[in-house]
């Protein structure tokens, strides 16, 4: 069966007094309400990790540690850098891996996120590979096109049992921030489309990899979406940043 996840991505937010307050109410709040087999992922900036480690690994739980990034490099000569060793050495279980704003905003290429997914794997993190396209991609019909290049060239380099590892999140980039969601019916034909992508690529072993919905899901959508055959659970961005509106989207997650 599928893990059940649910990733918060605070993306470039709170300082390090709020990240703590934040993570101890979550903390509290998941160990007290949520009692269902969910993988519950916090991926904060860089420079919050320690602190949510500690807290996470203090009360004990079904909370994992997330980065929202990694070099491409192992190691070296690459100033303001962050190496996938040294996010494994702090605790970290997963990293977010092409996330569309990495795409956009910083040029990342299918080349860089396919030697990112490689350093994730090396460290035994797993990698959380974003895809999705842009609203004109989508208005253009291209939208399975993109897709399956962002996939091939990010993932399928990959044996069969390094893929069993692997987390996918489908963006679609028009609903992120935006406050528009796709619908039902989009969200699981392209979480349908990817796993049948993967089908072709890996066999059996795609029934196993959770596809989460990473396009502006909230307390208020998330139960329709979860409720999705192909939608494993979300990779959530600014509702992450309120506990109580988080813990109802994990809620959501039957």
């Amino acid at each position: 069966m599928r893990r059940k996840i649910v990733a918060g991505n605070w993306k470039m937010n709170l300082v390090n007094t709020e990240a703590k307050q934040l993570t101890a109410e979550l903390v509290g709040m998941i160990k007290s309400e949520i009692r269902k087999p969910v993988t519950i992922v916090l991926a904060p900036p860089f420079v919050h990790l320690n602190a949510v480690a500690q807290l996470i690994d203090k009360n004990g739980s079904n909370i994992y540690l997330g980065a929202q990034n990694c070099s491409s490099h192992a190691s070296g000569a690459f100033t303001g850098e962050v190496s996938a060793a040294m996010i494994a050495a702090m605790g970290g279980a997963f990293v977010i891996v092409g996330h569309s704003e990495r795409r956009q905003y910083f040029k990342e290429t299918d080349h860089d996120l396919a030697e990112k997914v490689n350093r994730v794997l090396e460290n035994n993190m797993q990698p959380i590979f974003c895809c999705g396209e842009s609203q004109a991609e989508r208005n253009g019909g291209r939208h399975f096109e993109v897709v399956n290049k962002q996939l091939e060239a990010g993932l399928f380099h990959l044996d069969a049992a390094a893929a069993g590892k692997l987390v996918i999140a489908y963006e679609p980039v028009w609903a992120i921030g935006t406050g528009l969601t796709a619908t039902p019916e989009q969200a699981q034909e392209m979480h349908a489309h990817i796993r049948s992508l993967l089908q072709k690529r890996y066999g059996p072993v795609a029934q196993d990899i959770s596809i989460l919905y990473g396009g502006s899901c909230n307390e208020q959508n998330a139960a329709s979406l979860f409720a999705l055959p192909d939608i494993d659970g979300g990779l959530i961005g600014g509702a992450s940043l309120k506990s109580r509106s988080f813990v109802k989207i994990i809620s959501a997650l039957n």
